[in-house]
């Protein structure tokens, strides 16, 4: 009996081919042409990556736009007094470059800063998986923990200087003490939002001690352990300019160009160093953990 051809104009009666189809030796050609097609190699997603790129660099660069006009229309319409332009703190940045202050008080105070930080993570990590596995620990060190962490990081700095003096070790204890407390208080926090069902079941798989620091807490503690590691910096930037801003340490750095704009009197010259200053803590901020802590989550499907 004769097909029916859905698509077509009438029926299509047995080994009949429709006048609106392509003849057996087009049809190879075409399908040969098709394959070719698939097998040529895929335009790079350049426009892609790059419309991803604009699309992250919009809000920061807007922020910014909006804190230079603001910035601007503020000093030209003297609302607050002697208030430099950007242009004019722009330019003491460059004058302070020129003269050779600068780079090398960027380079002590970065150096300081890692030293500080590495050093923090060796002793504020230990000490937070002692205060979380110990209960007497956490009894008696987290209240002292959670106090320094609330102390300014100002009231650190005459410590400091009376049991070492105007040194380097003044500022590396004004760092350990002001990073140490948070990182050891973050690693806590994250080992206990630990599911005990986790916990249990490495147990039974025979993960204890170590081994289950290693195989269970920190694997399902990644993400608030990386949150530690970026409070901790927080912390320990913020307590080594104040360190540097108050000691007066033989090699200065970035704190002491701040110190120096407040015994001038030079305005552009102290908001020029609160500007470097909150710049490295954005860029330490965007460039390595926030990256990593999206890795982290992405990898989790969070």
């Amino acid at each position: 009996m004769p097909v029916t051809d859905l698509t077509g104009p009438g029926p299509v009666r047995d080994g009949a081919v429709p006048k609106d189809l392509p003849s057996g030796n087009v049809s190879s050609g075409a399908l040969s042409s098709g394959l070719d097609v698939l097998d040529a190699p895929a335009a790079p997603a350049v426009p892609s990556l790059l419309r991803r790129a604009v699309t992250k660099a919009t809000a920061p660069v807007l922020a910014l736009v909006f804190v230079l006009v603001a910035w601007q229309l503020a000093a030209v319409s003297g609302l607050i007094p002697r208030l430099p332009s950007p242009a004019a703190v722009l330019a003491e940045l460059a004058g302070q470059a020129r003269g050779g202050t600068l780079l090398p008080a960027l380079g002590r105070s970065l150096g300081r800063a890692a030293s500080g930080f590495a050093a923090s993570v060796l002793v504020g990590a230990p000490l937070g998986l002692l205060v979380y596995r110990i209960g007497a620990a956490r009894t008696v060190l987290a209240p002292v923990l959670s106090a320094f962490q609330s102390l300014p990081a100002a009231a650190l700095v005459p410590l400091a200087v009376v049991a070492f003096g105007e040194s380097e070790r003044a500022v590396y204890a004004v760092v350990l003490l002001g990073a140490v407390p948070s990182l050891a208080m973050g690693v806590v926090s994250a080992f206990d939002q630990v599911p005990v069902l986790l916990r249990r079941a490495g147990r039974t798989m025979g993960a204890t001690g170590l081994l289950a620091v290693r195989h269970v807490l920190v694997p399902a503690a990644l993400p608030g352990l990386i949150v530690a590691l970026r409070q901790g910096w927080t912390f320990g930037w913020r307590a080594l300019m104040t360190a540097e801003l108050i000691t007066a340490t033989p090699l200065p750095g970035v704190g002491r160009i701040l110190d120096a704009g407040k015994q001038q009197g030079s305005f552009a010259l102290v908001l020029a160093s609160v500007a470097l200053i909150l710049a490295i803590g954005v860029l330490v901020e965007a460039g390595v953990f926030r990256p990593v802590e999206k890795r982290v989550l992405r990898r989790r499907g969070l």
